[in-house]
């Protein structure tokens, strides 16, 4: 069951506290066990309906972008553009590797 928790709220928020806010909140769910990483697994979850949130970096192919804000248009979730690379992505998920 992925589930992304109270990020909603980050849209309200100036860009740098916003990716602050995200990064701490990213940290929760990372030790929480409740995330998934990688695309396959994002559009297995999203087509079953077990996500809450999905997050996509900024340099994300536009091909699988569009893809993943299809599906979150019809599943009717949340997405968050994160505003680093799939490498910060990955330090503020906790691992130290690209994460897509």
């Amino acid at each position: 069951n992925a589930e992304y928790m109270g990020i909603y709220l980050l849209r309200i928020m100036p860009k740098k506290i916003a990716t602050e806010n995200i990064n701490a909140k990213l940290g929760i769910v990372m030790r929480s066990g409740k995330a998934l990483l990688g695309h396959s697994q994002g559009l297995k979850a999203l087509r079953k309906g077990q996500v809450k949130m999905v997050i996509v970096s900024s340099n994300c192919p536009n091909l699988r972008k569009s893809e993943l804000e299809y599906y979150c248009m019809l599943s009717k979730t949340q997405i968050y553009h994160y505003m680093g690379t799939n490498t910060d992505l990955g330090a503020a998920c906790g691992r130290y590797h690209r994460v897509s």
